[in-house]
């Protein structure tokens, strides 16, 4: 096991991106440092270890600094050798997992915050279709990624289980918000117990961040979205 001293993650305690970094040295039970950043006021400890995006989030292991979430994880994966196996062990199952990683983050989560901030009723429907018709895309994608088992990645939490369910916590203060079911169990009813399974998980229940203090930290975004307009 890798000393706390020596990994770090640099991130805040809202930003999925940051949690899918945490849940994966979790269940890899890698000890680390978690450093909160002040995103609107980024630290010099951040722009020097990512000095291209100045973003977080950002692991430092040792001397060495990982940037992205998706690249963290798979470099998680790929330098401890601890826990069970995150990336599929078979190449073409790797391929999948990745591809249906970039669909989640460049295509359907984007479209989870624009619904979150969105108070135009048309532009919402709309986002709420979109949004959905992902969700059965992705329903179809975790029946033939899991194979009849528990989890994207088989009989255990991995590499695509980590990616989507860091999109979980916001997904339901969208819902909240909106008052809309996103998550439906009458259209994706295997993608919805697979969601219900996922954060019962104690580890998952360690790292991701409170509902409460996300509906808290909604609503400051937002009157701070309405003060400077």
């Amino acid at each position: 096991m890798a000393a706390a001293s020596d990994v770090k993650v640099l991130g805040m305690w809202a930003c999925p991106y940051v949690n899918r970094v945490q849940l994966a040295l979790c269940i890899t039970s890698i000890e680390y440092e978690f450093i909160e950043e002040n995103t609107l006021q980024k630290s010099d400890m951040l722009l020097k270890h990512n000095p291209v995006l100045k973003k977080i989030p950002v692991l430092i292991h040792g001397h060495k600094s990982v940037c992205e979430s998706c690249i963290i994880v798979e470099y998680i994966a790929d330098a401890f050798d601890t826990g069970p196996r995150i990336l599929p062990s078979d190449a073409y199952d790797r391929a999948l997992a990745r591809f249906w990683a970039a669909y989640i983050d460049d295509k359907w989560y984007p479209l989870v915050k624009v619904l979150r901030q969105s108070d135009n009723e048309e532009e919402r429907k709309l986002l709420v279709q979109k949004l959905s018709e992902g969700l059965i895309l992705l329903e179809e994608a975790f029946i033939g990624c899991s194979k009849g088992m528990a989890y994207f990645g088989g009989d255990s939490i991995g590499y695509l289980d980590i990616i989507l369910g860091s999109c979980l916590a916001w997904l339901r203060v969208t819902e909240k918000v909106v008052g809309v079911e996103l998550m439906d169990p009458t259209k994706a009813p295997q993608l919805a117990k697979w969601a219900e399974r996922l954060c019962s998980d104690n580890r998952v229940k360690a790292v991701f961040p409170n509902f409460d203090r996300l509906m808290e930290l909604h609503e400051l975004i937002q009157a701070y979205l309405k003060s400077s307009k």
